[in-house]
């Protein structure tokens, strides 16, 4: 059971997180703690913060890009529109993988 303090976690996948990181800085997965109870909180906190991830990872009427894939709590997000979704643990946005 998750205790009462603990907050749920943002990740970002390295080749997202690769567009945050200062020059010369590893580029890996970041983590983020948010005070939030759905997706779309979650996501917008990273946005806040990293406000050129937006367009990367959201289209222009707000769904979850077709490039992008989120685990929510360990299950992939299957509705790309249902950001009201709630999170409990842990948030994964990573760029999906296309081609043949």
């Amino acid at each position: 059971m998750q205790s009462a303090s603990a907050m749920p976690r943002v990740v970002l996948a390295p080749a997202l997180a690769r567009w945050i990181v200062a020059a010369g800085d590893a580029v890996g997965e970041r983590v983020l703690e948010v005070n939030v109870a759905d997706v779309a909180g979650a996501l917008a906190e990273v946005f806040a913060q990293f406000p050129q991830l937006r367009g990367y990872v959201v289209d222009e009427h707000g769904a979850v890009r077709h490039h992008v894939t989120l685990f929510v709590d360990g299950s992939a997000m299957r509705d790309k529109t249902a950001l009201d979704q709630p999170l409990r643990a842990e948030l994964y946005v990573m760029q999906a993988l296309s081609g043949g």
